[in-house]
């Protein structure tokens, strides 16, 4: 489903120059992947890649869902990624990335709406299996940071996506809820059949949620500029 070789994004220059190397990354249907690293390592960077909202600089394959995303960046086809995204990507952001101004249901339905798609009862289970179903008519304002990241993850897969991305999902939670939001996450996403790469810094709950883990490296150049490497499964 997902398939990378050689791909590398750049930013800045000299010593203030940052460089991400993906030497290879395969992901199949249903497969779940933690990255891991210290905030700054390029974590987030890598997940705008696969959610296709960054271009990189340089690549030899970039696949997903059978398209050749490498050509669609080249050829400017900006409307292909975009359905791509918005059919098939669900993204967790790490704020969470909830509208203020609609309730916890409109959020939850707001990837189906947005592609036109009818209410199949999604949201109201969703809802349920995530322990949010009595926080439905409030705003997110007034909800915790846990049952926020709850409803942020019950929105990105609405729609049932077929690839799930997570950016520090648990970062500012307890570990208690920590564990919690991540293992209902993951229970979804396999319910849902859905692949899934999750960004974090907590490897230990990553290994404790069963992900496979990889891990990103930094070295400083000679130029004075970082290079920060996605390792091979660990």
């Amino acid at each position: 489903m997902l398939n990378l070789n050689a791909v590398h994004k750049n930013r800045g220059t000299g010593s203030q120059r940052y460089s991400l190397v993906i030497p290879a990354l395969h992901l199949r249907a249903g497969e779940q992947l933690a990255i891991v690293g210290p905030s700054g390592c390029g974590k987030s960077t890598l997940l705008d890649l696969l959610a296709l909202v960054l271009a990189p600089d340089q690549v030899e394959r970039f696949e997903f869902n059978q398209q050749d995303v490498a050509e669609l960046w080249r050829s400017d086809q900006q409307s292909m990624l975009a359905a791509l995204r918005s059919q098939h990507l669900g993204y967790v952001l790490q704020t969470g990335g909830l509208l203020d101004f609609l309730d916890v249901r409109s959020n939850i339905a707001l990837s189906r709406q947005l592609l036109g798609l009818k209410d199949d009862g999604s949201v109201a289970r969703l809802a349920d299996q995530l322990e949010i179903s009595d926080q439905l008519a409030k705003k997110p304002a007034v909800l915790s940071v846990g049952q926020r990241q709850r409803v942020s993850c019950a929105r990105a897969l609405a729609h049932a996506p077929q690839l799930v991305l997570a950016d520090e999902p648990t970062a500012s939670l307890d570990p208690l809820n920590a564990e919690r939001v991540m293992q209902a996450l993951l229970a979804q996403a396999r319910e849902h059949r859905a692949a899934c790469v999750i960004a974090t810094h907590d490897e230990p709950l990553a290994r404790a949620s069963g992900l496979q883990v990889r891990r990103i490296s930094c070295r400083r150049d000679v130029d004075g500029g970082v290079t920060a490497t996605l390792g091979e499964a660990c």
